[in-house]
């Protein structure tokens, strides 16, 4: 056989290795990138070559032949192959299910004649027009940030912080950055961390500019999303805007990366196999391309704001907001020292009212949908359970339902309780509730609910913003859909009505997240000329963390937390790994754990800890417990997942055991 006639191909599977295959002569020149279609077990499947030799490990008489070249040219270039197989090492996940994540549907299916996808351009198109609107004028910390990142994009290099208050002013800089890049033919990435974020960037970047854009997200048909990946890794579409798998993308002549919102924990992939960071992905896609990379944030991450001090972001500062906007002022309600009127304060009723008939408009933020978030017999005590999982059941009134948010199971909503057969009554408040009773105190104001329950189908999210924006919602009341950079500039008043609900978590990020929401939606308040309020309804209003954030804003609160994180050996001042499992039974999921902790001894500077059940140990009818290694270093912490992480899959367990390892956690408890 002649020379490079063998290949190493990733295949979507859970299987930890790549596989190698002979490549027919007929079939002509393969490499790095291609796709290619290919017997494995009784079946033919769509892999990834990753790389074509003249020799091979496996006796060749055990290698089975390629099917079919599907593509005449490579789809990922060599730096977008070296970035995944850095994420298959770096999360410790199956190097096929990686590569699967960064190919959309359509590429991964075996199709016998399936059309090929366009080439890679070994140029990019000529520059051509880019302007559209006229940019905004900047203030001076603006100006200031467009040149460095401008002069990084031209040099190649730098990671920052783009660390703005609410108003400052953060994506007009994202857009005077990009504006350069286009006009010397580079393309730029931006990564927002919501679905309902997409369609406002991409009308922002859109009026501002001709240059061809691609908008990738889970919203899209897999056609749609196929058509919106190719403009990207064609060359076509020189502005790519996406959520978290976005960070996959191919795209020649990259110059410039923003990740905007850069704390959001929905850049975490949370859920399944493969849990990766697109923030952190962001940041090692920039350096192994030798682009610069900018975290935009009002409330930056712990994490970032460590790498500030490590000097391995620079700090970039808008410490006002633009134009004429004013900072809101907070204050606390004291919700112990005055009457209360299902779940808000005569002060915060009347400070509502006082706005509302100045012509603003009121946002309340809650971050609990349903109506109430339990149902009650008062003669007994029964509390409607979820079958399927260690919660309670929210009350949904005008479905008539009563939901589990955790599992998705429903059930009808009974007048008696099954117990004893007295009435039953919905306990505490949530979205669907607050709105029942504004709509009550303030008819002549029509109120706009935002969350998932009156928010389901695409392009709900835009005309509710576009009845706000139009006037015809006065209040607006919603969850954390409402607090992630939307503009509304005549909200004078943003009242939050549960701050206490994270301040006694068990989660160490417990209260960097509250304060972070507090922070985002508080500057959803007087962000035109109109002086802001921001009322913060506490039982607690003493508390620590809330005065801090109060007295001295959320770089004070910050400082003080990462004090304590450092003091607690807690990230970003140590490394965490999560070795998850579930089962059909409690013993199945704790003895895998237990079987994998004793199998391998931690070297010195790796801790294991007793596995324990989750937070919610039965969810879904599986049953959820966890193991924690935890390390002061980056490089101990992965020598020793590279060597434990392979024994896992040996362990006898039953079939009915799932596990998954997930590196750098959001949540432990």
């Amino acid at each position: 056989m002649s020379a490079n006639r063998y290949v190493q191909v990733a295949i979507d599977t859970p299987l930890r290795r790549t596989f190698d295959y002979k490549l027919p002569e007929a079939l002509g020149h393969a490499a790095p990138g291609m796709r290619v279609r290919l017997p494995f077990g009784r079946r033919e499947v769509v892999g990834l070559v990753l790389r074509v030799s003249a020799q091979t490990e496996v006796p060749v008489d055990r290698l089975r032949d390629v099917s079919a070249l599907l593509d005449e040219q490579p789809l990922l270039a060599a730096p977008d192959l070296r970035l995944l197989e850095w994420a298959a090492g770096y999360y410790h996940h199956p190097v096929g299910e990686v590569f699967a994540t960064a190919l959309p549907k359509s590429l991964r299916m075996v199709r016998k004649r399936a059309a090929r996808p366009a080439a890679l351009p070994t140029a990019l198109p000529a520059s051509g027009a880019v302007a559209g609107a006229t940019p905004h004028q900047l203030g001076e910390a603006q100006a200031g940030a467009v040149r460095v990142l401008r002069a990084a994009a031209q040099h190649g290099a730098g990671n920052f912080l783009l660390d703005g208050v609410t108003g400052s002013g953060k994506t007009e800089v994202y857009l005077q950055a990009c504006a350069e890049v286009l006009a010397q033919g580079g393309a730029v990435l931006v990564l927002c961390p919501e679905i309902g974020l997409t369609p406002q960037l991409l009308e922002r970047f859109e009026q501002r500019f001709a240059a061809p854009i691609a908008g990738l997200h889970s919203g899209l048909t897999d056609s749609q999303r196929a058509r919106a990946w190719q403009q990207a890794a064609s060359g076509a579409a020189r502005i790519v805007i996406g959520t978290r798998s976005a960070v996959f993308t191919p795209i020649p002549g990259l110059r410039l990366i923003i990740v905007d919102e850069e704390h959001d924990p929905s850049y975490k992939q949370q859920d399944g196999g493969f849990r990766y960071s697109a923030r952190d992905l962001a940041l090692m896609r920039g350096q192994l391309q030798k682009v610069p990379v900018v975290l935009g944030s009002a409330t930056p991450s712990f994490e970032s704001l460590r790498n500030v001090q490590l000097g391995r972001l620079s700090l970039l500062q808008l410490p006002e907001r633009a134009g004429s906007a004013t900072p809101p002022k907070l204050a606390l309600i004291d919700l112990r020292s005055q009457a209360v009127h299902k779940g808000f304060a005569a002060q915060t009723l009347a400070a509502m009212r006082a706005h509302l008939e100045g012509g603003s408009q009121v946002l309340v933020f809650l971050n609990r949908r349903g109506y109430a978030p339990t149902l009650l017999c008062h003669a007994c005590g029964w509390i409607a359970p979820c079958a399927s999982c260690d919660a309670r059941m929210t009350v949904h009134l005008k479905r008539g339902r009563l939901c589990c948010h955790h599992c998705g199971m429903e059930s009808a909503l009974p007048e008696r309780c099954p117990r004893c057969g007295h009435e039953v009554h919905p306990l505490g408040t949530g979205t669907e509730r607050v709105e029942e009773t504004l709509a009550a105190l303030f008819p002549g104001h029509p109120v706009e609910r935002f969350d998932r329950d009156v928010l389901r189908a695409p392009g709900e999210l835009h005309q509710a913003i576009g009845r706000v924006h139009a006037g015809s919602a006065r209040i607006l009341i919603g969850t954390q859909m409402l607090t992630k950079g939307h503009h509304f500039p005549d909200v004078t008043l943003v009242v939050v009505l549960n701050a206490d609900q994270s301040l006694f978590a068990t989660d160490f990020r417990a209260a960097e997240r509250l304060a972070q929401t507090i922070v985002q939606v508080a500057g959803r308040a007087g962000r035109a000329e109109r002086q802001g309020e921001v009322l913060i309804q506490s039982q607690f209003p003493d508390n620590p963390l809330l005065r801090t954030l109060l007295d001295e804003g959320y770089a004070g609160f910050a400082a003080s937390a990462l004090a304590e994180r450092a003091e607690a050996h807690w990230p970003p001042f140590a490394r965490m790994a999560l070795l998850r499992a579930s089962d059909t039974t409690a013993a199945g999921a704790l003895g895998f754990l237990t079987a994998a902790r004793a199998m391998r001894e931690p070297p010195a500077g790796v801790v294991l800890q007793p596995p324990v059940p989750a937070s919610m140990a039965r969810r879904a009818d599986r049953h959820h417990a966890q193991l924690l290694v935890e390390s002061p270093q980056r490089a101990l912490l992965q020598g020793f997942l590279d060597e434990w992480v392979p024994q896992l899959g040996e362990l006898p367990a039953p079939r009915s055991l799932r596990w998954a390892l997930d590196v750098d956690p959001l949540d432990i408890f």
